[in-house]
């Protein structure tokens, strides 16, 4: 009977240990949309025009509804997807805002710069993203899982 006791007592003390382990681990904050300022809007211009190898000049901002932002704490990385407007006066930005161009997705780790990657077409023909946005910014989002654009009104 001693000897069961010191078992059930060990058994006791040690999921007490346990659970005061698990209790001390500290979450993750979830990923948190953030408004596109000024500045962010340019750099985000500046990234797209040098994707397509264009002064940013050619571009006139980005297309309403259609920009989104966040910041993932779990990777350390800024998003952002957004359309690019091109100015009238640029053909070649008019061109780079087509097809595939019709969309870019843009990625910077938190002490770093932009880069853009076009994924207008993504899905078409079973095409799948080539950037892996986390599934919490996708949710955040309201994006579909896997996805590297908004769905298509």
């Amino acid at each position: 009977m001693v000897a069961l006791r010191r078992i059930l007592a060990t058994a006791v003390v040690g999921a007490i240990a346990l659970t005061s382990c698990s209790s001390t681990t500290s979450t993750t904050p979830p990923a948190r949309n953030l408004a596109v300022t000024s500045a962010v809007r340019t750099q985000l211009i500046k990234a797209g025009a040098a994707l397509n190898s264009l002064p940013a000049s050619d571009y006139t901002g980005l297309a309403p509804g259609l920009t989104y932002y966040a910041y993932d704490p779990a990777t350390k990385t800024y998003w952002a997807g957004a359309s690019l407007v091109a100015s009238r006066s640029s053909q070649q930005a008019e061109v780079s805002v087509q097809d595939d161009g019709s969309y870019v997705l843009f990625k910077r780790p938190a002490s770093g710069t932009w880069k853009a990657a076009d994924v207008g077409m993504t899905g078409i023909g079973g095409s799948k993203c080539k950037t892996s946005v986390p599934a919490s910014v996708l949710k955040l989002w309201h994006w579909a899982a896997g996805a590297c654009r908004p769905h298509a009104s």
